[in-house]
């Protein structure tokens, strides 16, 4: 299959040097493959497991043991993007995908209809990663930039609709970049949607105090962008062309937090910012 991870033969072992944000694809990776192993698992992921197995690098040793809930979690917070994915091709089946900075990400491969462009922007580091393990079929293609350097819109053709997504990605971005990365895609794309995640504020709280450690070590990056639930329909500020901006619900998984707490958060305003993160989509008017 066009794009699938090589055989790992017992020579080809790449490794991998990441640090800071772009270190966090590798902790997204690792989550999924993790979740993947589940028995009835939330989330099929093979390539991700794949690729986990493949790599030269030390995921518990830097990350730590696999916790199942938290792997859970990262994998139904994918599924809503997934969810979100799937439902724009089911009106646009030949609409493109611009996915910002999605890494390790094997989103295409879970939601490929056959007829879908893709498109990933990515740093260069991330860039020849990806490209040597997940590399462009004949319908998927990589600009080499920052998400925050719009000139890759010029690259879309949104003659067949198009769906930005920006998983894992704007929480790292100051407030006012954010701001104007939301503002410059209404503006190029009307129409269009973008999916979005978003940490609460006293999540970024923590990362910007390092706080946010695991007993291995390992710190998340600071996050300096944090909304809470509350102050979701204030992206709609961020340029006229928004219509609408509303939470995606996360799916049911296993176990009490996943399967019943958790979509019970979702729907209680004065509990819903004790989530780490939630997921949303900003829809643009034409």
């Amino acid at each position: 299959m066009s794009g699938a991870p090589d055989q790992d033969d017992g020579r080809d072992r790449p490794e991998v040097e990441l640090s800071g944000v772009q270190e966090t694809l590798l902790w997204n990776l690792y989550q999924r493959a993790c979740e993947a192993r589940e028995p009835g698992t939330v989330l099929e992921d093979p390539r991700a497991v794949e690729l986990v197995d493949r790599l030269d690098y030390p995921f518990e040793k830097k990350f730590g043991p696999s916790v199942p809930f938290l792997a859970q979690g990262q994998a139904l917070r994918v599924r809503s993007f997934d969810a979100a994915v799937r439902a724009f091709l089911a009106e646009h089946p030949d609409g493109t995908v611009v996915a910002l900075a999605e890494g390790l990400e094997t989103q295409f491969w879970r939601v490929d209809n056959g007829r879908v462009h893709w498109v990933c922007v990515e740093l260069p580091e991330t860039a020849e990663l990806r490209g040597r393990l997940l590399p462009d079929g004949a319908r998927q293609s990589t600009l080499v930039q920052s998400a925050l350097d719009l000139s890759w819109a010029d690259a879309v053709d949104p003659a067949r609709g198009v769906l930005i997504t920006a998983q894992g990605l704007l929480m790292y971005f100051q407030p006012a970049e954010v701001r104007e990365l939301i503002a410059g895609c209404a503006e190029r794309f009307p129409g269009a949607a973008l999916v979005f995640d978003a940490v609460p504020k006293w999540f970024s709280a923590r990362t910007l105090r390092g706080e946010m450690r695991t007993a291995q070590g390992y710190s998340a990056p600071p996050m300096p962008w944090g909304l809470d639930a509350g102050e979701l329909r204030t992206v709609r500020s961020y340029h006229p062309r928004i219509t609408d901006v509303r939470e995606l619900r996360v799916p049911r998984g296993r176990g009490f937090y996943h399967g019943a707490l958790s979509p019970l958060l979702q729907r209680l305003p004065g509990l819903r910012n004790m989530r780490p993160t939630m997921t949303a989509v900003a829809r643009f008017g034409s």
